[in-house]
């Protein structure tokens, strides 16, 4: 069995037992992550297709280490203008071994675990508060004062 799972903004096709790099995850090293973004299911029957997710599937992944990835320089420069600017970057990287791949009919998909954030493009609305209603100012409401003096406790 496969699975297609869309993590840190890319898309991995992933068996059991595979390693993958993926963006650093916020589980120590031995926990396990469960990755909910399943795209697509394959195996020996037919493909599960996602709309986008495939519902109720998951893909257990333990971390297996965290590490610092290749070193990527950046210069700039201007011609003849004495502009030079040199920085570098190092991509903070997680290294996931793929567990077990969850179907939606499977009774361990549906447990409570670490599930991954979702990335900023999927945002969910499940734990955001409700807006607040401001109910209008109404013109009865308002004190007005000549310009210059406080309101006195008398003028209300």
């Amino acid at each position: 069995m496969y699975a297609i799972v869309a993590t840190s903004g890319k898309q991995f096709k992933v068996t059991e037992g595979d390693r993958i790099l993926v963006d650093r995850v916020s589980a120590n090293v031995g926990q396990t992550v469960r990755l909910g973004s399943v795209l697509l299911l394959g195996g020996d029957s037919k493909p599960l297709v996602g709309t986008p997710f495939v519902d109720g599937a998951a893909v257990e992944a333990t971390v297996v280490a965290h590490r610092s990835g290749d070193k990527i320089i950046v210069f700039k420069f201007e011609a003849r203008k004495r502009h030079r600017r040199k920085t570098g970057h190092r991509q903070q990287l997680s290294e996931l071994r793929i567990g077990a791949i969850r179907a939606p009919g499977d009774r361990a998909a549906e447990q409570p675990g670490s599930a991954e954030r979702p990335a900023s493009g999927e945002r969910s609305t499940g734990g955001r508060p409700a807006a607040r209603s401001r109910k209008p100012a109404t013109a009865s409401a308002k004190k007005t004062t000549p310009a210059g003096t406080p309101p006195t406790p008398t003028e209300e």
